[in-house]
C-alpha cells in the first residue's frame, strides 16, 4: 500500500500538484485566523484599527489563499511540467490583484467610517466636525477612485493581448487616443477639484449656500459631484468643479451665526423711537434671538416713504429665517394698530388747474 502511494507520487505531478494546492490552502487559512487573532487582540483601544480590520475580513479571507496560491505554484516544479505555471500563475496573480484592491477600498471605507462616528455633524458648534468629515469623504472616496483605476491597469497590463492593443492604439491611433483624453476631462477635473475641495474646504457637508439663486446645505460629496438640498426639499446636483470656477454664498464658511435685515416702508410721520421700542421687545421675547444685534434705522428716504432696515442675529441660519418672520409680523402688527396713519399713502391734490376762471353756473 505504501509502495504504491509513492509510485503514484513519484510518476502522477498532478497529485503532487494538488496535495501542494490543498496544503497551501490549509495553511492559508490556519495563518489568516491567526494573524487575525493577533491583530484583533493588539488593537484593543484603536477604534480605527478595529474598524479596518471589521471592513477587510471579507478580502483578507481570499488575499491570503491567494498569496499562498501563487508562491507554491512559483515553487513547485510540477506546475512547469504540466504547463499550467503560466496561465494558472497568471489568473491567480489578476485575482490578487483585484482582491488587493478591494481591500485598499475597504480600508479607506473604515477610515471614513470612523471619522464620521468620531465626529457627528447633527450636534451645535460643529464647525470642526464638518470641516474633518468633510476631509475625510472627499479624500476617501477620491482615493478609492484612484485605487480602483490603478487596479484596473495593473490587471489589464497582466493580459498581453489587452496590453499589446492598447500600445497599438495609442502608438497609431493619436486622433482616438485625443479623444479619449478629451472624454476624460471632465473626470479629472472634478477629480482635482475634489482634492482642493478637500484641502481648501470652501465648502463642508452642513453647509449653508447660496447656488443659482437657491438656498440649501451640502448634503452629500462625492467624487464627481455635491448635492445640495433646497430648503423645499429638492436636490440640486452640482459638479464638483463648478464650486472651484464659479462665485457662490456659504453662510456658514467660519460661523453659523447670522444677522438677518427687515425692510419697512412707512409714512414720513411715524415715529421712530416707540418703533425702536417694539423692535426690541420682539426680539427679546423670540427664542431664535441669540442677544447680539438688534437695531433699527432709516436707511433710505424716497418722495412718499422712508425706508426703515432692521437688523436681528441668531445661531444658524433657519432660526434667523424665522426670527426675521417673527418681527416683520409683529412690527406691521404695531404699526396698524397704533400708527395706522403712517402706513404708506399715495398724497394728491384736487383743485383746478391755474388759469382757468370760474365761470358764472346757469340756471333753469
Amino acid at each position: 500500500m505504501t509502495e504504491n502511494l509513492l509510485e503514484i507520487w513519484n510518476h502522477q505531478p498532478w497529485v503532487r500538484l494538488g496535495v501542494t494546492v490543498v496544503v497551501a490552502l490549509l495553511v492559508a487559512i490556519v495563518v489568516h485566523r491567526l494573524v487575525r487573532a493577533l491583530l484583533w487582540r493588539f488593537s484593543e483601544g484603536h477604534p480605527m484599527a478595529r474598524e479596518m480590520l471589521r471592513q477587510a475580513r471579507s478580502p483578507m479571507g481570499w488575499l491570503v489563499p491567494l498569496l499562498v496560491l501563487v508562491v507554491a505554484l512559483h515553487t513547485r516544479p510540477e506546475a512547469d511540467q504540466l504547463r499550467v505555471a503560466g496561465t494558472a500563475e497568471q489568473i491567480l496573480v489578476i485575482a490578487l490583484i483585484a482582491v488587493a484592491t478591494w481591500l485598499g477600498v475597504r480600508c479607506i471605507n473604515a477610515v471614513e467610517f470612523f471619522f464620521c462616528r468620531r465626529f457627528p455633524v447633527n450636534t451645535e458648534n460643529n464647525l470642526r466636525a464638518r470641516r474633518v468629515l468633510t476631509q475625510a469623504r472627499v479624500l476617501g472616496r477620491t482615493g478609492s477612485v484612484l485605487l480602483i483605476l490603478i487596479g484596473l491597469a495593473a490587471c489589464l497590463m497582466m493580459i498581453p493581448g489587452v496590453r499589446q492593443i492598447g500600445a497599438s492604439l495609442l502608438a497609431s491611433a493619436g486622433l482616438a487616443g485625443l479623444a479619449v483624453g478629451l472624454a476624460a476631462k471632465p473626470v479629472l477635473s472634478n477629480l482635482i477639484a475634489g482634492l482642493q475641495i478637500a484641502i481648501t474646504q470652501p465648502i463642508r457637508l452642513d453647509d449653508v449656500v447660496i447656488i443659482e439663486g437657491e438656498w440649501g446645505r451640502i448634503e452629500e460629496i462625492t467624487g464627481t459631484y455635491v448635492v445640495v438640498r433646497i430648503w423645499d426639499e429638492r436636490r440640486l446636483v452640482v459638479p464638483l468643479n463648478w464650486f472651484i470656477e464659479n462665485p457662490f454664498q456659504n453662510w456658514t464658511r467660519t460661523s453659523s451665526q447670522l444677522i438677518g435685515t427687515v425692510y419697512l416702508w412707512l409714512d414720513y410721520r411715524v415715529p421712530l423711537e416707540p418703533l425702536r421700542e417694539e423692535v426690541r421687545r420682539l426680539c427679546k421675547e423670540a427664542t431664535q434671538w441669540d442677544g447680539r444685534v438688534c437695531v433699527l434705522q432709516v436707511t433710505d428716504t424716497t418722495d412718499r416713504t422712508l425706508q426703515l432696515r432692521i437688523l436681528a442675529s441668531s445661531a444658524d441660519s433657519g432660526s434667523n429665517f424665522d426670527l426675521r418672520c417673527h418681527v416683520r409680523e409683529g412690527m406691521i402688527a404695531f404699526v396698524q394698530q397704533h400708527y395706522p396713519d403712517s402706513l404708506p399713502r399715495m398724497r394728491a391734490e384736487v383743485g383746478e388747474p391755474p388759469g382757468v376762471v370760474d365761470r358764472p353756473r346757469e340756471h333753469p
